[in-house]
């Protein structure tokens, strides 16, 4: 799958749960809701471009929640 609909989805993810008013559950939710969905290879790629490209185009909610939780993530 190419990044940039990796990018796109986990967007999506963190606009979902954007909402939440907590904002540190929210940002668990994300990572977790990763981790049960996406297959390891995507998991891999999406945190080889959140390494190798800064995360270009995450949103700051996705970006900081795959940083923060990067272990549930893995």
């Amino acid at each position: 799958m190419n990044n940039q609909t990796l990018v796109r989805m986990v967007n999506q993810i963190g606009h979902f749960f954007e909402a939440m008013p907590d904002r540190q559950q929210a940002l668990e939710d994300i990572a977790q809701h990763v981790r049960r969905f996406w297959e390891p290879r995507m998991r891999r790629q999406i945190l080889e471009h959140l390494d190798q490209r800064g995360g270009e185009g995450l949103t700051d909610i996705a970006a900081l929640a795959l940083t923060r939780h990067r272990g549930i993530v893995e």
